[in-house]
C-alpha cells in the first residue's frame, strides 16, 4: 500500500505506508518525512517532522515533535546538521518542545545556529502550549533555501499562512511551486483535529479552510502532507470535503441543542456523535463545545 493511490500522484510523493521512525521516507527529491515515535489516539502513527531541502541547500525542519532525544539525534543525522531554519506549526506538546533541542544539538555539533520560526502562544493556551519563537513568521512571509554552487540555479520557498483555529498560533506552508502544502494538524488524514477551546476557535477553523481553499487555487497546490498520517491528494477536495463535514456536523449538533435543550454536554455528545465509538466521546466534547460555541454565536447575529 502506498502513501498516494491518485492516479496522477507524482513516483516522487509515493511512500511505503508502513511506519517506521528510524530512517525519514523520501516523499520528493527535496522533501523527506521522519515520523516520531509517539502514537497514539491523538496522533495516529506519530508526529510527523518534515525535512526541506538538499544537502546543496542546507535544510528547514517543519514540525521536530515532541522532545524525544532519539527523534531530535534523528532529525540531527538526516540533516548533518546543516539545519538552515525550524519552523513550528504551532506549539502543542507533539509538535514543538523538540525544537530547541535540535537548535541546541546544532549549535554544539557544528556551530550551526538555526532560528525557530512560529507564532508565540495566544493568551488563551494552557501551559503546556507555551511557546516563544526565535522570528515571528508573518502572514505570507517565505523562507527561501538557496544553492550554494554558483553555477546551480536551485532555489525553494514555504510560504507561511497564518491558519488559526486548531490553535490560535496555528500556520501552514506551501511549498511554491511544488504543488505541496505542510497543513500542520489544521488538516489530518485519516481523522478530523480537534478543536479544543478557548485557544481552539470553531468560526476561525472553518474561516482558514477558505484561506487555504483559495491558496491551493491560486499557487496549484494539489497535495497534502498532514502532519499525522499519509500524504493528501486532490487539496482542493479534500478542503471541500472537511468543510462541509464540519458544518454538518454543526447542524446535527443545533438539532441535538434544540431537542435537548437543558441536556448536559455528555448527554449532547452521545446524540451528536453517535456515529462515533463511545471511547472517543471525551475527546470530542472538545469538538463538542467548540461547536457549541460557533452555533451561539451565529444565533446572535
Amino acid at each position: 500500500m502506498n502513501d498516494m493511490t491518485h492516479r496522477d500522484a507524482p513516483t516522487s510523493l509515493l511512500a511505503q505506508a508502513d511506519w517506521q521512525h528510524l530512517e525519514p521516507i523520501q516523499l520528493t527529491p527535496f522533501v523527506r518525512r521522519l515520523t516520531a515515535p509517539n502514537p497514539s489516539v491523538m496522533t495516529g502513527p506519530g508526529t510527523n517532522s518534515y525535512i526541506v531541502g538538499t544537502a546543496d541547500t542546507g535544510y528547514i525542519v517543519i514540525d521536530r515533535g515532541p522532545n524525544d532525544a532519539e527523534h531530535v539525534e534523528r532529525l540531527y543525522d538526516a540533516t548533518a546538521g546543516d539545519i538552515v531554519a525550524i519552523v513550528c506549526t504551532h506549539s502543542h506538546p507533539d509538535h514543538s518542545p523538540a525544537a530547541k533541542p535540535l537548535q541546541a544539538l546544532c549549535r554544539k555539533s557544528i556551530n550551526s545556529d538555526p532560528a525557530i520560526y512560529g507564532l508565540p502562544n495566544g493568551e488563551d493556551a494552557e501551559l503546556h502550549s507555551y511557546f516563544t519563537p526565535d522570528r515571528v513568521l508573518q502572514n505570507n512571509e517565505q523562507l527561501r533555501l538557496h544553492s550554494r554552487q554558483l553555477e546551480a540555479n536551485l532555489s525553494y520557498s514555504l510560504q507561511a499562512i497564518h491558519t488559526p483555529g486548531h490553535a490560535s498560533n496555528h500556520v501552514c506552508l506551501a511549498l511554491l511551486g511544488s504543488g505541496i502544502l505542510f497543513s500542520g494538524d489544521h488538516i489530518l488524514n485519516g481523522s478530523t483535529t480537534v478543536i479544543n477551546p478557548p485557544d481552539g476557535h470553531m468560526g476561525d477553523y472553518l474561516a482558514s479552510l477558505d484561506t487555504l481553499a483559495q491558496l491551493c487555487k491560486d499557487q496549484q497546490l494539489n497535495y497534502i502532507l498532514p502532519a499525522h498520517g499519509h500524504v493528501l491528494p486532490d487539496a482542493l477536495h479534500v478542503i471541500a470535503h472537511l468543510k462541509a463535514h464540519r458544518l454538518g456536523r454543526d447542524e446535527k449538533i443545533a438539532g441535538v441543542m434544540a431537542a435537548y435543550p437543558n441536556g448536559s454536554m455528555d448527554e449532547w455528545v452521545r446524540h451528536a456523535y453517535d456515529d462515533v465509538s463511545p471511547n472517543l466521546w471525551p475527546i470530542a466534547k472538545r469538538s463538542l463545545l467548540a461547536h457549541v460555541q460557533h452555533i451561539q454565536s451565529k444565533s446572535k447575529r
